[in-house]
Formats: structure tokens, sequence, C-alpha cells
């Protein structure tokens, strides 16, 4: 029986993403910490509710219209661009960082996804991708051989 969440995680960025996790914290001759890339990871659920495949990214600071959702040959992409200030200011000191990136992730979704099955919302920072249907199991159909029997 074939399950419908079949390669589902995009093996490069999974591994991009853990490389990031491991490697980004090693210090460099310097003694500074390496600096922070310019493509990042967005953290992904994939689940099954009510028949369909939903697919929830979170996106914090990033806004809707920075994020694209691409469906080519099966494969549903989210990607986008990330942009972050940050800025304070006390006593005798001033603070800026700023922050930006591009992130992409990538599904596989279940033969026969039609486009107009699939839906979006963004909202407080989190997308949900619902897919209609996809996650419904279906049974391989039996064919009856004809011919003489032995």
């Amino acid at each position: 029986m074939l399950s419908p969440f079949r390669g589902f995680m995009d093996v490069q960025g999974e591994m991009d993403r853990m490389l990031n996790e491991v490697l980004g914290g090693f210090p460099l001759r310097s003694g500074r910490r390496r600096a922070e890339s310019s493509v990042w990871s967005p953290v992904m659920d994939v689940f099954s509710r009510d028949g369909n495949v939903v697919i929830r990214a979170e996106l914090p600071g990033v806004k809707q219209d920075d994020v694209d959702i691409t469906l080519s040959d099966g494969v549903l992409t989210i990607s986008g661009q990330s942009a972050d200030e940050h800025e304070e200011r006390h006593g005798g000191y001033y603070l800026r960082e700023r922050r930006q990136g591009s992130f992409r992730r990538s599904v596989t979704l279940p033969e026969r996804t039609e486009e107009g099955k699939i839906h979006a919302r963004f909202q407080d920072g989190v997308l949900e991708v619902a897919v209609e249907g996809a996650a419904i199991i279906e049974e391989p159909k039996r064919i009856q051989i004809e011919g003489p029997e032995s």
C-alpha cells in the first residue's frame, strides 16, 4: 500500500538545515562566531486532517507579499525573502543589526493533485497550505486475468 506522504521531505533542504544547525555555531579563528547565512530553512510540518494534506510553515518576520507558492510536476514549493532589523538604544550605546535572506522548501504531493484543490492562508507568521483530498489512500485496483485456466 502506497502512502500519500511518500517523498514529502525535500532531502536536500533537510540536509542543508541540519548542517547549518551543526556547523553554524563553530567559532572562526578570530574568535568571532560564523556570520548568519543568507539562506535559511523555515520549520515546516506536514500532516493529514479530514482527508486533506496540510503543510504548515513558520515564517516569523516574513510578510505575506514576500512569500511565493508554486506547483510544478507534482512538487509544491514555498519560497520567499526574509528581512529583519533589530535596534537597541541604551544609555551609552546604540546597537543595530540587520538580517536578510531567502528560503525555499519543497514537498512532493500525491499523484494527480489538482491546482484548484490547493488553498493557502497566511496569518501571524504562519503559512498553512491545504491540499483537498490528498491524504485519502486509494487501495490498488485488482485486474482480472483473462485466458484459459490451467
